[in-house]
Parts: C-alpha cells; sequence; structure tokens
C-alpha cells in the first residue's frame, strides 16, 4: 500500500528546521523527517499518535 504523506501546517518552508510528515500506515500512523524522507520513519498506533499531538499542543510556543 502507498503512502501519501503529508507536511505538518506548523512545517515552513524549505529552510525550516523542523519539517515533519505523516501518513496513514497499514496499521499505523507514520512520522518522518520531511528533508530526509529516505531515513526512515516511526510507527505509532492511532491512540499513540492522538496522545502525541495532545502533548504537543499543550507546550507552550517559541
Amino acid at each position: 500500500m502507498p503512502v501519501h504523506w503529508c507536511k505538518s501546517t506548523h512545517s515552513s518552508g524549505v529552510n525550516d528546521e523542523h519539517c515533519v510528515e505523516f501518513g496513514r500506515l497499514e496499521d499505523a500512523i507514520g512520522v518522518r523527517d520531511s528533508k530526509n524522507p529516505e531515513g526512515g520513519h516511526l510507527s505509532l498506533s492511532s491512540a499513540d499518535f492522538g496522545a502525541l499531538l495532545s502533548r504537543i499542543k499543550q507546550r507552550p510556543q517559541r
């Protein structure tokens, strides 16, 4: 199954140091560095991905 990777809406361009992409895998959510797409990805369950997003949203903005 081909994965359609989506760049985070918080990534702000080609020189952004913190660019991530996510994609629906067969049984998980994949998260990878958009600057190094061939470098592999993290696989998270839907529940763990949701928990990660909640934690990120709670962090103060820099």
